[in-house]
């Protein structure tokens, strides 16, 4: 008979970080990409296609919010709307994110009509990214705020770009990372709302715990279907010497 006794919260928080095994850093295209492998116009695929992504954000926060009647978890999430959105103040990124990503697409040699007016976006990128606001805006807000938390696993993705593309891509504008700079700070605040949350929330029975972990899972798998879409579109890929690209979830 299995034990279906609730995990401690540190065994919870454990398997909630396992999962990032499964996180699309493994994913080939990103693999491509930090061994410097991708060309400039792959490069600018990515970047248009990812936007799709970033505008959503604040959609799928405001989501959240709308869903929520607890004022003091709407006091601190609203902040992610501001760090995508933008507060109005220039400084320390105060534009948002958005606006940092347009600048990353002038980096790789986009113009801002280019990026902002998503012709460039795949079907299917879009369907990835429209699953996910949907899932935030029909799921209890604690559901949605859960799916957050593949944030676990950015800091390291973003740090990867600040510190490889300088050597493997030097012909993007240094001002272009900035996007990446910002979220080093901002996703490790975001991560510890969200963690907090789900910890107190998911950790009373292994039946709900269980269900983050679904729930995380889909997030992870929302991500890989993005890069999947991005890279059907961008990457005419040959996979020599037989080698298979696998997440690592699936080892």
């Amino acid at each position: 008979m299995s034990d279906n006794k609730p995990w401690s919260r540190e065994e919870f928080e454990a398997n909630l970080r396992e999962k990032g095994r499964g996180y699309h850093i493994y994913h080939p295209l990103h693999v491509l990409m930090y061994e410097g492998k991708l060309s400039q116009k792959q490069m600018q695929c990515w970047v248009a296609n990812r936007y799709y992504y970033q505008i959503a954000i604040p959609i799928k926060d405001a989501a959240i919010l709308s869903n929520c009647w607890d004022r003091e978890l709407r006091r601190g999430w609203i902040q992610r709307i501001f760090d995508h959105d933008g507060s109005g103040h220039i400084n320390e990124g105060g534009e948002g994110g958005i606006e940092a990503w347009i600048q990353l697409g002038a980096a790789v040699g986009l113009t801002r009509e280019e990026v902002t007016s998503l012709k460039l976006v795949s079907p299917a990128a879009k369907f990835a990214v429209d699953a996910y606001i949907n899932f935030c805006r029909q799921r209890p807000w604690q559901e949605a705020v859960c799916s957050s938390l593949t944030e676990l696993f950015a800091p390291h993705i973003h740090q990867q770009r600040i510190e490889s593309w300088p050597d493997k891509y030097p012909w993007v504008k240094p001002e272009g990372m900035q996007y990446f700079k910002n979220r080093l700070t901002q996703a490790r605040r975001d991560v510890k709302q969200g963690l907090d949350i789900t910890l107190d929330y998911f950790g009373k029975s292994r039946e709900m715990q269980e269900r983050a972990l679904e729930i995380l899972q889909f997030k992870l798998d929302v991500l890989w279907a993005l890069a999947d879409a991005i890279m059907l579109q961008c990457c005419d890929v040959k996979i020599e010497g037989g080698t298979q690209y696998v997440r690592q979830d699936q080892v």
